[in-house]
């Protein structure tokens, strides 16, 4: 008779599974839920960087280490509170990156395995923040920045439309550019353009764009050479793309013909920016430069005068003379203004008079008041 080893159906492996350790386990627990964040975007941490007030517990903890390093006699290994923007977006969902280095701040889900809470601010959990490679795609969102883009020939490979969008004349002229232009035109769901751009205001239109494409450096320096009245921006260490939108958003009202910003440790044109600037990132040429005080001494031998903007400035924003001239304005970081090298390259510092107690201006604002400082003067002048 034939045993259960010969009936049909019969098990021909094991039932249990292949060995597992502990480190297997444990990283089976930490699936989906992302990258461990660092230690400036951890609100409990000392090196805290975000955007968002601190923590009373991390507040104590940087104000210690700067005491340690005040009686120890060296820099003290704390945040830059205010330097990186670690808020979350508003579209209901994790913060969704609209194009490279730009993050969308708040959102509902909070806590560990996408469970939902109602915190809101920092980032507490890992994997909220991805790093796109930087030959990805962007979208960029707004009417204006959408159109000043279509109109400045900016490539582009979709335009996403939401339904039951109100029609005026921006969204006429954009739908009929980019299909003059073959671009492929998709209508979809308001909520759909939502989950993609992470719950950052679109206004009901989205266009996917590739890489910002940066002008070389001494094509920027060069045109700018040609001009009349040459005028330049430099940033130094400006970490908001916000910041950089704005700045640029004044270079083009104030007739500034370039801005150019270091490659690392500071923002870059994403979509943030772009939208930010109110499309004006395409018609003012941006160069991105390996060593921002090489640069500067680059258009200091072209014949500029390089003028930093610092609170603690020798020269009254309002006695510039030198604004007649070649000029390039250097604006300093959000937090801590020029660095070292750069404020020693500079020709001048020069501080913009405020009537209040306030300590200083943000970035982009400070921009906007000498550049438009340097215009009025140029239009009396020349």
């Amino acid at each position: 008779m034939a045993g259960n080893s010969q009936r049909r159906g019969r098990r021909l492996t094991s039932k249990a599974g292949a060995p597992k350790g502990t480190g297997g386990k444990n990283k089976d627990s930490l699936a989906g839920r992302g990258r461990t964040l660092p230690a400036d975007e951890r609100p409990w941490h000392k090196g805290y960087s975000g955007t968002e007030k601190l923590p009373q517990r991390t507040a104590w903890k940087q104000d210690k280490e700067r005491r340690a390093a005040a009686e120890e006699g060296r820099a003290p290994k704390i945040g830059q509170p205010g330097s990186k923007d670690t808020t979350w977006g508003r579209g209901g969902g994790r913060g969704v990156p609209v194009g490279r280095g730009a993050t969308a701040g708040r959102g509902a889900t909070g806590g560990r395995g996408g469970k939902p809470t109602s915190r809101s601010g920092p980032r507490v959990s890992p994997g909220r923040k991805s790093n796109p490679s930087k030959d990805t795609p962007e979208l960029l969102v707004g009417r204006n920045p959408v159109l000043e883009a279509l109109r400045a020939q900016v490539p582009a490979t979709a335009l996403y439309v939401a339904q039951g969008i109100d029609m005026d004349d921006r969204i006429n002229e954009i739908i009929r550019t980019a299909a003059d232009r073959g671009i492929a035109n998709l209508e979809i769901s308001r909520a759909e353009l939502d989950r993609m751009t992470g719950g950052v205001l679109h206004q009901g239109v989205g266009l996917q764009v590739p890489p910002f494409a940066y002008q070389p450096f001494g094509d920027l320096v060069a045109a700018a050479l040609e001009q009349q009245a040459p005028l330049l921006v430099a940033l130094d260490g400006v970490t908001d793309p916000r910041n950089l939108g704005a700045v640029i958003r004044s270079a083009a009202a104030f007739g500034a013909q370039g801005v150019f910003v270091p490659e690392r440790r500071a923002a870059g044109i994403t979509a943030t920016a772009w939208r930010t600037s109110a499309g004006a990132a395409a018609r003012v040429p941006v160069a991105q430069v390996t060593n921002l005080t090489r640069s500067l001494k680059a258009c200091r031998d072209a014949g500029f005068m390089v003028v930093g903007l610092d609170a603690d400035g020798d020269t009254d924003l309002y006695d510039l003379e030198a604004a007649v001239g070649p000029l390039v304005v250097v604006v300093g970081s959000e937090g801590r203004g020029l660095s070292r090298l750069v404020g020693e390259t500079c020709d001048l510092t020069v501080s913009i008079p405020m009537i209040s107690e306030v300590e200083s201006l943000n970035a982009s604002v400070a921009a906007a008041v000498a550049l438009a400082e340097v215009a009025r003067r140029r239009s009396v002048e020349l």
